[in-house]
Order: C-alpha cells, then structure tokens, then sequence
C-alpha cells in the first residue's frame, strides 16, 4: 500500500490490492504476497547495527512516517523518558535472521560470524531496538498472541495510563515476510494460491503480507482533537490451536467486551473493519457475529484484500483503517468479496462508501483464539 497514511488511504479510495504473487520464498511456493517495496534497500543507522534485520528495517520505516518521531520526541519532553510505556505486537519477531543463521551454520555447527549478534534471536528483538530508537525507558512489553499481538497492546497501554504508571505509550506492530511463516501456514492448507477472498464464496484461502505500524496514546486533555481510544475488549477460548469456535465463543466475548467497557450499542458502531482473513471458517464465524449483533446501518469489511494477512502488526495496521475511517468518513470496500457469501448479512460493505463514521471497530482474531476488538470514536464523542 505505500509508506505512510496518505499512500494507505490512496490505496483504499482506488480498491487497488497491494498483493502479487510470490517472489519472496527461497522455495516455489504458489501464493500471493503483500511485500512492502523498498525493504531490501532500507538500512538501520549505524548505531543500531546490533539490531540489523528485515524486522527492524520495516519497523524503522514504521517509525519514519508522517512525523512521528517528533511526536514521540515531544511526547519525550512533555512526559519524560521513563513515563513513556512501548508496547508492540509481533508473531516472529526477527526469525527470519535466525532462519538465515540456520542456513549458514559453519562446519562446527555454529552461526556465522556476522549473525552472532543475540539481540535479533529473541522475541524481544522488535522491542529493544524500538525502545533505543526512540529513547523510551518506561515500560517495555512484547506482546506475542499471534494475530491479535497490535490490537492487545492498545489494551495493554490503556490499563497502564489508567493506573497512573505512565503517562503516555507507544504502541505498534511489525511482522515481515519470511520462509517460516509462509510455508507453515501452506502446511496448514490454509494458504490461497489466488489472491485473497475474504467474506466470497468460493474464498479458499489466506495471503500473507508484511506491515509495520506505531501510534501514540496519552490521556484526552494532552491531544482533545485526537481520535479517541473508547474500549478494548480481550478473551481467549482456547478452543483449538488454528481453528475458531464454531460459534464464535472468544470471538463475540472480546467483541462485547469492547462495547461495554466503550459505554456502547451496537447501534452506535458506524464501521467495523472486520479480521477477515479468507479462511472458511473464520470468515463464517465473524460473518454470523456480525450479523446476530449488528444492525443493518453499521457497516464492515475487510481490508485483507488490500495488504493480507500481516499476522502479528494486522491489529495496529487494522487500527489505521478504523482510524482513517473516522477522520475521512470512508467506509472501504471489501475487496476481493465478488461472489459475498450468503452467510454475510446487510451490513457489508463490497465497495467503498463515503459517509460520517463517528465511531469504529477493529477486530482481531488470533489462532488459540486469542481474540481482540478496540472500539475508536472521532474526537469529542459521547457515547
């Protein structure tokens, strides 16, 4: 889709999918990507050297767009550095640099000499090298719940600012591209060797994209023209390592979760950007969640179709749509959905529509089912 807000909102006014096929595996592998052009020539600053990996180069590009490092620089100011809690969601972190240590392993079994560098090993990886890239010493926290991991840190950064721990919290996700992730999912036939179809009928089958996203939260007298963070909702089912509850169980607990601690009614909701992932059984599950809640005036869909699925940053990345929603009164269109399921009700939204979108929800739908919804609503909004 672009680097920054106004390439991502280009993209959806036009119903352009930024998918391709797959030029990224090591191995032949029949699918479509959502690969972010312009990483493989992104380099870190030499004093993050020990960070040097895809994962951060993307999340270095995250944190360049649209000025924020001066927000986070003023919010530094304000606040002070240890008052700035960061907290970020990812699913591989920089695995795909263990991956390339693996395949490079000297005759005594160890890692080359160029990827001895522990920091990329680890999960936390992505959090340590943002934290020194913005100069935060607050509370530093890697949230790891597959594809819910961006959304829950929103509702990790909300408690802490609630308990008067911090004063403000940045907030992300960054997954990349990488063998592990796109031959895992094939191994789970879950992988479309066409680009994605979330919500059609004849959908059989999940992309896989790259995303790196950050936003910065503090209370509403620090930014009172700022999009709100209403709510958050979070439950976990556990009903099966990959597969959702057939009736949505976690899914509509996290949902009504939101709601409630939001002060809303469904009716309120104007747009929904739904998970979404053209899995069959996911998209049936959420279809009926949101048809059994919603009247037909809220309006949903996915932007699968756009960017994939981008695992552990789709909540941050979801989060911008609901935004983006809100600030420009777009609902975007669910692109891929040319044959809608019958399973779909009236709230659905197959093309773009332009109307006033007070308030917006993001859905997240984890394997293990780890669910999670955040409720945003326009500046000044009473529920």
């Amino acid at each position: 889709m672009g680097h920054g807000l106004a390439a991502q909102r280009e993209t959806l006014e036009s119903m352009r999918s930024g998918l391709r096929p797959n030029d990224f595996s090591r191995a032949p592998l029949a699918c479509w990507i959502g690969r972010v052009d312009g990483l493989e020539q992104a380099a870190l600053p030499a004093e993050y050297a020990p960070w040097e990996c895809r994962n951060n180069r993307l999340a270095w590009l995250g944190l360049n767009q649209d000025g924020f490092l001066a927000r986070v620089q003023q919010a530094r100011q304000r606040h002070g550095a240890n008052r700035i809690g960061l907290f970020v969601g990812t699913s591989t972190s920089s695995i795909g640099a263990t991956e390339e240590a693996y395949r490079r392993l000297d005759a005594d079994g160890n890692f080359p000499a160029d990827m001895q560098r522990p920091a990329i090993h680890a999960p936390h990886s992505l959090a340590a090298f943002v934290a020194a890239a913005l100069g935060l010493e607050g509370p530093c926290l890697t949230v790891s719940t597959a594809c819910s991991s961006s959304a829950k840190v929103f509702a990790s950064a909300q408690r802490m600012i609630a308990l008067g721990l911090i004063d403000a919290a940045v907030v992300g996700g960054v997954d990349t591209l990488c063998d592990s992730v796109l031959f895992g999912f094939n191994a789970l036939e879950l992988v479309s060797t066409q680009p994605c179809r979330p919500f059609d009928l004849t959908r059989d089958g999940i992309s896989i994209g790259e995303a790196a996203g950050f936003a910065l939260l503090q209370r509403v007298e620090a930014a009172p023209q700022a999009p709100r963070l209403l709510g958050y909702g979070e439950a976990s089912d556990a009903h099966h390592m990959s597969t959702p509850h057939p009736q949505g169980l976690g899914a509509g607990l996290a949902l009504h979760a939101a709601l409630a601690r939001a002060g809303l009614d469904a009716a309120q909701v104007d747009y929904i950007n739904l998970h979404g992932t053209a899995s069959q059984k996911n998209d049936e599950v959420e279809a009926a969640l949101v048809s059994r809640t919603f009247p037909a005036t809220t309006r949903a869909s996915s932007t699968k179709g756009f960017t994939g699925h981008t695992l552990g940053a789709s909540g941050i990345l979801e989060a911008t749509v609901a935004l983006q929603a809100i600030e420009h009164g777009l609902v975007p269109g669910n692109l891929g959905g040319d044959t809608p399921d019958p399973a779909c009700g009236p709230s659905f939204a197959w093309r773009n529509e332009q109307q006033p979108v007070r308030v917006a929800l993001s859905n997240s739908f984890g394997f293990g089912g780890n669910n999670a919804c955040l409720a945003f609503a326009a500046a000044g909004f009473a529920a």
